[in-house]
């Protein structure tokens, strides 16, 4: 069976395009990942010390992540997959970088394909939530609110399934300089949300 009519090229955002997604690993043949290691994520992670010592360890791949080579057109969408390894810090989670987006009232979607984790959300007035996701079900980011996810699982990846309008743009930076208000630690063999003691 083929598709009738289609464009010759793959991945054709005008005319349209299918495209596989591996439901179990969140990978593409259509598209490569981009690899975040440990030692990228420098001060990111509030037990400096811990951080260090993991380091002196290896540089073990925190996550990777793929989106699709789209312009930044209004009204189209980017979308692509997150893969986050498990894994802590001291008591902190592996994560997600996080991010605003440079358009910041705009809103993502994400669909958890395999594993357990949160959502972490946080908008400049200081409102929080950290949003249990697993498989099958999906979280809504609402427009406005930095977000980044979190793996709570000890041996299983973390794989979820994103969309947004292409031209929203990331904003990396204000999370890198002042990080989030609130973190997700191991405490009694659960998660839980504590103050991050390094908020700026």
């Amino acid at each position: 069976m083929a598709s009738f009519h289609a464009s010759e090229k793959a991945l054709d955002f005008e005319r349209g395009c299918v495209l596989d997604f591996d439901l179990r690993t969140g990978l593409s043949r259509a598209v490569d990942t981009q690899k975040r290691y440990l030692s990228q994520m420098k001060g990111m992670f509030a037990d400096a010390g811990a951080y260090d010592k993991a380091l002196e360890r290896g540089d073990p791949v925190i996550y990777e992540f793929h989106s699709l080579p789209m312009e930044e057109n209004p009204g189209d969408f980017s979308f692509g997959c997150s893969i986050l390894n498990p894994g802590k810090i001291g008591r902190e989670y592996y994560f997600t970088k996080g991010h605003f987006h440079t358009l910041l009232m705009t809103a993502e979607v994400y669909y958890c394909l395999k594993g357990h984790g949160y959502m972490m959300l946080e908008n400049e007035e200081g409102d929080w939530s950290a949003q249990e996701i697993k498989a099958g079900q999906a979280v809504y980011v609402p427009k406005g609110y930095a977000h980044r996810s979190i793996n709570v699982s000890s041996d299983e990846q973390l794989v979820t399934f994103f969309v947004y309008r292409s031209d929203a743009g990331h904003n990396y930076g204000t999370i890198e300089s002042k990080g989030y208000r609130k973190l997700l630690v191991e405490s009694g063999g659960k998660p839980a949300v504590i103050d991050n003691p390094n908020w700026k």
